[in-house]
């Protein structure tokens, strides 16, 4: 699967299940896991000696910094990936990666204003080594060419906003927290056994092997131990180990008139006996394989308005782009951006059974481990549980330490992936309502509304890959949801339709107010979004929703043609290829 570029100049954001190549996200959103305490102390020593020695020397500069901080990123990562029973890449690595962050000027008005983000961050590679003169070095050279981008850039911001008409919203460029010492817990030491991990990958992507409508499949594992150090010129230091342990399991065929057809199912877990058994993976497996056999026979819809149902799953990720790209405090403020809710604070947004938080300290959900957890976000400051719909209304943003209008303070919600100015993002998005019905009861009352609206069917969406939005003015205020699995629900009786090749599209003010009910079960959804400052590790959880109405449209596709011959081993079979009278047969 290949992503959608992201653009940070015209916020496009970006939510998918998981990528097909082995993606690793590096920053402080992992779990709890060891920290070596030699590593910690030697590494955190020379981090905060360097900080003191630039933070004295530049004070005497002109323009100087009012605000430095120095992140390490500390981590062992293991990747392996297999298909059909084979190992195809397997790979240990150790990486130590450092991100310096300059501000000049003063808080009011400094280098990162604007367009200007860019200039307040350096990065670089560490020596693995505790060797501590090496690590001040390296450090000192970063501090270097850190000074030299944000100089200029803080002239240059104070050019423009003395000949540039005033801006709307007059806020200033970074706000006044609390400095933080912490050094969190550590919890037990990851095993990366290598071997160990390759012949499960071996024997979970072996299973695809006997089913010819998947033409390409793959299982792969990302075992990620790291610990963030974090230092700042206000006094903080911030200790946060994690781990992660993530499979993705995806695989692919093609219809005949050229459509790709994609499933994926994303484990996540703080430990390897969190991930699913081999039983239960072979079952999840074969699940995958007949869906992909039934798309591949499924008719393509047809552009359609009318009643919808969204599973679990669907409404979150529609929740997560629809509504909570729009929440996201820096959009409030840049010039560019379409501003959709910043003027109804204390509004109603959304239907009054309806509550949206965010909650990065809330570990997991229905038993499900959340991506987007994390304990202090990439600023240094503690997360929380941030109630930004209440009742359907708009209460709060997620905020970073750039503050916008009548919101000062950060919520501890400034994430990034290393090498990128954190920005206002989301981590675990919660949707409650106080409207549900059973689950078993919400099929009926879709029926209901369909033939209420009059119309011959209405759409059910059971699974979703991801979506994007835009929150551009330059833009239409769009979003688009991907849909795997879609089917025709007819109010008379007959069974229900497997359908593809559809995407959700609308404008968010008139989609969020045509929800109508909801289910009584949360589900989760796991994934990686991207926007302006890059890929970081998500969740949203709601349960099932009823629409009175949605919009979809047809999606893209190529059309070439699926394989000419068959796979190897079923050259018997019709409807795959060219049938041969070479002999073979399954396996």
């Amino acid at each position: 699967m290949s992503q959608t570029p992201w653009k940070s100049r015209s916020s496009i954001a970006i939510l998918w299940l998981t990528p097909l190549v082995t993606f690793i996200v590096f920053g402080p959103h992992l779990y709890a896991a060891a920290v070596d305490e030699k590593d910690s102390g030697i590494l955190l020593t020379a981090m905060q000696s360097e900080l003191d020695r630039a933070k004295t020397a530049l004070s005497k500069a002109n323009p100087a910094p009012y605000f430095i901080s120095y992140v390490v990123y500390d981590q062992r990562s293991l990747d392996v990936s297999g298909t059909y029973g084979t190992v195809v890449n397997s790979s240990a690595n150790r990486r130590r990666w450092a991100d310096v962050t300059m501000r000049v000027g003063n808080p009011i008005l400094d280098n990162t204003h604007g367009e200007n983000r860019a200039s307040g961050i350096s990065s670089g590679a560490l020596p693995l080594n505790d060797d501590r003169d090496a690590l001040a070095r390296a450090l000192w050279d970063l501090t270097n060419r850190e000074y030299r981008r944000a100089g200029p850039a803080y002239a240059k911001v104070v050019s423009n906003t003395a000949v540039e008409a005033a801006e709307e919203d007059k806020s200033p460029d970074f706000s006044e927290e609390k400095s933080q010492v912490v050094a969190e817990r550590s919890g037990p030491t990851l095993a990366f056994n290598q071997k160990e991990w390759e012949e499960k990958v071996r024997k979970y992507s072996a299973a695809f092997r006997k089913y010819p409508e998947v033409y390409t499949s793959t299982v792969s594992v990302q075992l990620e131990q790291e610990t963030s150090y974090f230092v700042s010129s206000e006094g903080s230091k911030v200790v946060t180990p994690g781990v992660m342990i993530r499979l993705v399991v995806e695989a692919n065929t093609r219809a005949d008139d050229g459509m790709d057809l994609v499933r994926v199912e994303t484990f996540e877990s703080t430990k390897p006996e969190g991930l699913p058994s081999e039983q239960e993976l072979a079952v999840k497996e074969e699940k995958m394989a007949a869906d992909l056999k039934a798309l591949r026979a499924a008719p393509l819809a047809e552009p359609f308005d009318g009643p919808a149902l969204l599973s679990g799953r669907a409404a979150a990720v529609f929740f997560h782009e629809v509504l909570g790209h729009r929440l996201e405090g820096h959009r409030q403020r840049g010039e560019t951006e379409g501003q959709t809710f910043t003027k109804k604070v204390n509004q109603p947004v959304l239907p009054s059974f309806l509550s949206v938080y965010d909650d990065p300290t809330l570990q997991a959900m229905s038993g499900i481990p959340l991506a987007g957890t994390y304990s202090h976000d990439d600023e240094g400051v503690p997360s929380q549980r941030v109630p930004l719909i209440q009742d359907g209304i708009l209460r709060n943003f997620l905020m970073s330490r750039m503050p916008i209008t009548n919101f000062q303070r950060s919520n501890g919600h400034g994430r990034g992936q290393p090498g990128f100015m954190p920005t206002g993002r989301q981590g675990n998005l919660i949707v409650e309502s106080s409207r549900k019905v059973k689950d078993s009861e919400v099929r009926q009352r879709f029926i209901d509304e369909i033939k209420k609206a009059g119309k011959p069917y209405g759409l059910y969406f059971e699974d979703v890959q991801g979506g994007f939005t835009l929150t551009t003015r330059e833009l239409p205020q769009a979003f688009q949801v991907l849909p795997v699995i879609v089917w025709r629900v007819y109010p008379d009786g007959r069974p229900d339709q497997l359908v593809r090749g559809v995407d959700i599209v609308g404008t968010p003010l008139a989609s969020l107010n045509r929800i109508l009910l909801t289910g009584d079960t949360m589900r989760v959804f796991n994934g990686i979004c991207g926007a302006e400052s890059v890929s970081i590790p998500v969740s949203a959880s709601a349960p099932a929703m009823l629409f009175s109405e949605l919009e979809v449209q047809k999606r893209a596709a190529s059309r070439e043609r699926p394989p000419i011959l068959p796979p190897p081993g079923f050259e018997q079979q019709t409807g795959l290829g060219v049938v041969t009278s070479s002999g073979g047969g399954g396996r």
